[in-house]
């Protein structure tokens, strides 16, 4: 394959913030590419420094799976997929692009591109690309597509209908049962203020335990998905492609990102403690560029959703900056790539 039609591995490992990032950039770059799920071991534990360029970290299954014939560029975001397209680049002996999004830790010299948002402090280095949040793959195509699936279930809800995304619990920060209840508390009145209604839908992060805190502080009309209980499809998508406003827990950087790409009133919940630096450091971000504010605790007046901004999707950023290098004659973002 030619630079006109090259081969695009997508590794796509399990956690689906670091998945919706590299889908989000391997569509709009516009061309077919193939994705290649990634398991890990108990050796993902081990530093890149030691892993090296290896797929020692990942399961057999997966390994199977990386193999010629090898691709041209290669998409990978987070730690541990690093040194999964090490290897690759190394068994191919020939020229493969890597395209790493997140911060991946050093050394990153070996890597053609490095796609880090503000809030990462890392310094100066020519190959960073740097976004103002996550590359995503909340798409206007996939909002519309989303809207005439979900709307014959929400659209009778009364407006403003207001989506409410929450996370749970971080490595360093709790996401407890008192928040959950303030969280739920602010919400409902928000809501109850405008005379409009929630859509709720928790993550896999979600503790149940603070989701039920939450549940018995909701009041009025609420539609409601819970991660961990449902068997139904997840309306994310659709609550965002029908929703007037956005509240947001602060906990989740994607989450936080997306909800941005709807250019309607995004409002993040990220009481004092509750959120890590770095989060707090894209919360700044995202309020200085006009597309989120705080969650307000107490007032809600009637101008509080008559604002809004261009939409946030920095995937077409970095898939420019990939084609530059590159060298591909595609010159146009193209949000229907064929996945294969």
């Amino acid at each position: 394959m030619g630079l006109d039609d090259p081969a695009i591995w997508v590794l796509a490992d399990e956690y689906s913030g670091n998945v919706s990032q590299c889908l989000g950039v391997a569509d709009a770059l516009g061309l077919p590419y193939e994705v290649k799920r990634i398991a890990y071991n108990k050796w993902a534990r081990l530093p890149n420094i030691v892993l090296g360029s290896s797929i020692l970290h990942i399961t057999r299954e997966s390994a199977e799976t990386i193999s010629s014939p090898w691709p041209n560029l290669v998409i990978a975001s987070g730690r541990r997929t690093v040194a999964v397209a090490r290897y690759i680049k190394k068994r191919s002996q020939a020229s493969v692009f890597l395209a790493q999004l997140m911060w991946p830790g050093r050394p990153v010299r070996d890597l053609d591109l490095v796609s880090a948002p503000l809030h990462d402090d890392m310094g100066s280095n020519e190959n960073i690309v740097r976004t103002l949040g996550a590359p995503h793959n909340v798409t206007v195509s996939r909002l519309a597509t989303a809207s005439d699936s979900w709307k014959e279930d929400l659209i009778g809800l009364s407006r403003p209908r207001i989506a409410v995304l929450i996370g749970g619990d971080t490595k360093r920060k709790s996401f407890s049962s008192a928040i959950a209840g303030d969280f739920g508390r602010r919400c409902s009145s928000m809501a109850k203020s405008l005379g409009g209604s929630l859509m709720v839908s928790t993550s896999r992060r979600t503790n149940p335990i603070a989701m039920r805190r939450f549940a018995e502080r909701l009041e009025g009309e609420v539609k409601l998905f819970n991660w961990h209980e449902s068997r139904n499809p997840n309306p994310y998508l659709g609550y965002l492609a029908l929703s007037d406003a956005v509240i947001v827990t602060g906990d989740s950087m994607s989450m936080c990102t997306e909800a941005c790409a709807t250019g309607r009133p995004v409002f993040i919940y990220a009481p004092i403690g509750m959120t890590a630096a770095k989060h707090n450091r894209l919360h700044k971000h995202l309020f200085e560029y006009g597309a989120a504010r705080p969650l307000p605790e107490n007032s809600f007046p009637e101008t509080l959703l008559d604002w809004s901004y261009p939409p946030i999707n920095d995937a077409n950023l970095v898939s420019n900056e990939i084609r530059k290098r590159m060298g591909l004659s595609v010159s146009e973002s193209n949000e229907n790539a064929e996945q294969v």
